[in-house]
């Protein structure tokens, strides 16, 4: 039997991405996000328009996407209720974000340069590609929200093991994306890693990562 609960998060099931971006000071920023879908060359993205790396996009026209493995979900959870604008709206404060202005320190990981654009690439994520903003879309009404972006990928880096030996194709059984589901961390279909996130939208959850 099917219910209709009013569902108030469509948050399904989604690749975690860390989004580099570069401030107006020339820093870069990052930024943890799970609103993301790709075909063809092409990726959307759906950012807050109260977010750091929004108005990054709108300014800069370029980003690189990193995608961070299921080992890697400390990194990102270092990160997950935090926000490079020196403001946030109250209800974020609430939430328990706070102002972080050097993202790459926070969640420990490494400033890597890209080819094609000025935004860096996070040097321990297996996957990363170098974009390019194509369009931008409001996204929600009456009042806008946020924003669709589309972007072109202009060159991916993956690492090596993870690619089929004589293709150009990524080996399904070597990546192990982290996912977010409901704003919980999976990988390999195991919830993976407690999530600050979780906590800070109140989500009605009791998990307990399992182990290997």
């Amino acid at each position: 039997m099917h219910v209709v609960p009013g569902l108030k998060v469509l948050y399904f099931g989604t690749p975690v991405v860390l989004i580099s971006s570069l401030n107006e000071d020339g820093t870069a920023n990052l930024a943890p996000m799970s609103s993301a879908w790709w075909l063809g060359q092409s990726c959307m993205l759906g950012l807050a328009n109260t977010a750091q790396t929004t108005a990054n996009l709108h300014r800069e026209g370029e980003c690189v996407l990193n995608l961070p493995s299921s080992a890697m979900v400390d990194a990102v959870d270092r990160i997950a209720l935090t926000t490079g604008k020196p403001s946030m709206p109250d209800y974020k404060a609430e939430q328990g974000y706070r102002h972080e202005p050097d993202k790459f320190s926070t969640a420990q990981l490494t400033e890597q340069a890209a080819d094609l654009v000025r935004a860096p690439r996070v040097a321990e994520c297996p996957v990363q590609l170098e974009c390019r903003v194509v369009s931008a879309h409001p996204l929600g009404g009456p009042e806008p929200y946020a924003t669709a972006f589309e972007v072109e990928v202009l060159r991916a880096h993956v690492e090596e093991d993870l690619v089929i030996p004589g293709t150009h194709y990524v080996d399904p059984l070597g990546w192990d994306p982290l996912i977010m589901k409901f704003c919980e961390f999976f990988g390999g279909g195991r919830n993976v890693h407690p999530s600050r996130l979780a906590e800070g939208w109140n989500m009605p959850h009791q998990l307990q990562p399992t182990t290997v």
